[in-house]
């Protein structure tokens, strides 16, 4: 199946490389479309049936599981990738021994997840189930095994066919179990299942059109190197995992579960726009990078008006979003979500510094700057730590949307002015939040132009 329109396709049909890459690139794009309209609709729907505190309760399960995943996963995706497009003559051995440290990681996850739940909350016995059922998928990521080897063949349509069937399938069930009045222990189980089906067809996938699964061998050798390469993305990704999800962590700790699912509903609405500079970004930096072979004027430039774009982008979102929170949240969860109207017009500034921050993230990777990134995450991570633990007791989740937005503001912003190396970009993100002077940047040339 194609997903290009026939008449983009008859314009690059003699570059088949190029017409792979858009074609996979346009498989992407469409599970996120899918994924956001439907999950949405039925997240919403769930919401209202669970009611916050139990939506919370849901929320909380999913966040503290989640907080463990970095554990899990290894940081394994981009080596495993690297590696078997580098070797593929031994994608068997690469493959099957990234699933055994999958294994390996998922139970030592798995094991720290229960753990810390039966100590944080030793009283409460459906937040623990909830946690174990949930924390389960765990277990199963050795079938992202399968996941690596149809992006490294730019095969995503397979992953995306698999992952949206069983997605619409599950989305199916759950509107099923909220007009048979199932309990929230049934959702928690809908989660597993959708991970454990995944994880099962997807390697049967891999075994019809990849390598066979009798093939797949263990290196102790591959092991080590894939650890050896890995390790600094695992720090990164736990780092990345705390700023995320932190906040309904603690105020599930800090207060009780109805206050996360109001912060869960605010969120949900909040950072359904991130997908916008993500898609953005990707496809104008090449012909920044371009601009960067010709000149540092022309590259820095473009940067520039990416920047401006960017604040631009975000501030017609979240300026509008300000004023209708209330309205919008009522409209969508109900009148029992009606306080996450107040946390949603504050949390959605956020968008401002996401925006800049997924279009700076790409400079870090053209310099290899990467370090630098990590710092970052690591900043933001430790201040919405410290600023949670201030703002959660005396503003409860509307403190919890205080602390994300001054954490972004300093990672994504504010961090570039204490780090010489990206000063630069601190002038011109400072320069960016100058609406006027950006505008009138923008206006000038086109942001893609040559």
């Amino acid at each position: 199946m194609n997903l290009l329109p026939n008449f983009v396709h008859r314009r690059i049909a003699h570059r088949p490389e190029f017409v792979k890459i858009i074609d996979n690139i346009s498989w992407l794009f469409f599970d996120k479309i899918l994924r956001m309209g439907v999950g949405l609709f039925v997240g919403v729907w769930v919401a209202r049936y669970l009611g916050p505190k139990q939506f919370g309760m849901l929320n909380f399960a999913t966040a503290f599981s989640a907080l463990f995943g970095a554990i899990a996963t290894l940081g394994l995706q981009g080596i495993v990738v690297r590696d078997i497009v580098n070797d593929p003559n031994c994608k068997e051995e690469t493959l099957g021994t990234a699933a055994l440290l999958h294994l390996i990681g998922g139970a030592l996850a798995y094991a720290l997840i229960n753990g810390v739940i039966f100590w944080v909350r030793p009283d409460d016995s459906l937040a623990r189930s909830l946690v174990a059922i949930v924390g389960s998928v765990m277990l199963l990521q050795a079938g992202q095994v399968a996941v690596y080897w149809f992006e490294s063949q730019v095969q995503s349509k397979y992953t995306v066919w698999v992952q949206n069937a069983l997605f619409l399938v599950m989305a199916a069930i759950k509107v099923v179990l909220i007009l048979n009045n199932a309990p929230l222990i049934a959702f928690a189980w809908v989660v597993f299942s959708e991970a454990a089906t995944v994880a099962f067809i997807l390697f049967i996938v891999m075994g019809l059109h990849g390598p066979s699964l009798r093939k797949l061998r263990v290196s102790v050798n591959r092991a080590r190197s894939l650890l050896h390469d890995s390790w600094p993305l695992v720090l990164s990704a736990l780092a990345i995992t705390i700023y995320m999800k932190i906040d309904q962590i603690m105020l599930g700790q800090m207060l009780n579960d109805e206050a996360v699912g109001i912060y869960s509903a605010a969120v949900r609405i909040s950072e359904v726009w991130y997908f916008i500079p993500m898609a953005i970004v990707a496809s104008v930096f090449p012909a920044i990078l371009e601009a960067k072979k010709r000149s540092d004027e022309q590259y820095y430039a473009h940067l520039q008006k990416l920047y401006d774009l960017m604040v631009w982008l975000s501030v017609l979102v979240a300026l509008p979003m300000t004023f209708l929170a209330n309205p919008v949240v009522k409209f969508l969860f109900g009148a029992s979500y009606i306080k996450a109207g107040t946390v949603l017009s504050i949390h959605i500034w956020a968008a401002v510094f996401v925006f800049l921050g997924v279009a700076s993230s790409k400079w870090f990777l053209a310099e290899n700057r990467q370090i630098l990134s990590f710092h970052r995450t690591v900043l933001g991570a430790v201040v919405n730590v410290i600023m949670n633990l201030i703002l959660i007791p005396i503003n409860g989740a509307v403190g919890a949307a205080i602390s994300t937005v001054i954490s972004y503001a300093i990672s994504a912003f504010i961090a570039d002015s204490i780090q010489k190396e990206t000063r630069q970009m601190f002038i011109m993100k400072m320069n960016s939040l100058n609406i006027f002077s950006s505008f009138n940047r923008m206006a000038s040339r086109h942001i893609i132009s040559k």
